[in-house]
């Protein structure tokens, strides 16, 4: 059964799975370098889930006390992981939090699993997704301005693989969409918000993008909110 069929069975089971993870742990201090019950069904939880999942999500499903607590387990849980030269580490995609194996064990992986390789961008949808990324909202006009050819159909494949998507409309003629990109862009990325790709200031050149507003669903909690909530 793959990670996410584990996920979709429900809370019950989560629970079921933290429960059996953590009485194969210590109850002391994670200071000791070993894991507490509550650190071991966080680290169960993010285990079975193939993608990021809020601290509001965390809290609920690992019975943690508050989103401060979550993010505290989380920064001690990395810490073991890197005393222990572990090959895990929690990072924070968008707005949630992900296991992920280090950068240095892909080929690894690669070999063993034989992963989809889907998401390969060609270079033609990698310079548009490049071109949306940096210079969003932006229409399909002005993408096809700076790249010098015709655009629509990478645009309709970015669409497809969910990295971009319709964002609005112009106010010039016609009214022609917006395109953006969207959450999945910030998770196949690897980063929490538009302004951490590189050299993002020099390259937005004036765009109208807040680049602190991202994709954000109802299950999804800015970090402002995560403070609120545990007070």
């Amino acid at each position: 059964m793959t990670p996410a069929a584990i996920w979709q069975q429900g809370s019950r089971e989560r629970e079921r799975i933290a429960r059996l993870y953590s009485r194969t742990t210590e109850t002391t201090d994670s200071t000791s370098g070993l894991r507490t019950p509550q650190i071991a069904r966080l680290e169960a939880v993010l285990f079975v889930a193939d993608s990021p999942l809020s601290a509001r999500k965390l809290v609920d499903a690992a019975k943690l006390v508050d989103a401060n607590q979550c993010h505290d387990l989380v920064e001690q849980l990395n810490e073991l992981y890197d005393a222990d030269l572990s090959p895990f580490r929690i990072e924070q995609i968008s707005s949630g939090y992900q296991l992920l194996t280090r950068p240095e064990y892909s080929q690894w992986l690669d070999r063993i699993h034989q992963r989809h390789v889907e998401m390969k961008l060609t270079p033609p949808a990698l310079e548009t997704l490049t071109i949306i990324a940096y210079r969003q909202p932006i229409t399909r006009a002005d993408v096809e301005a700076i790249r010098g050819v015709q655009s629509s159909e990478v645009i309709k494949q970015l669409m497809e693989r969910q990295l971009i998507r319709i964002g609005g409309e112009d106010d010039s003629l016609g009214r022609p969409f917006l395109y953006e990109t969207t959450k999945a862009f910030l998770q196949y990325m690897g980063i929490r918000r538009v302004d951490q790709l590189p050299n993002f200031a020099e390259l937005r050149k004036g765009g109208e993008l807040d680049p602190t507003v991202t994709d954000q669903k109802e299950d999804e909690v800015p970090e402002d909110e995560s403070s609120s909530q545990a007070a």
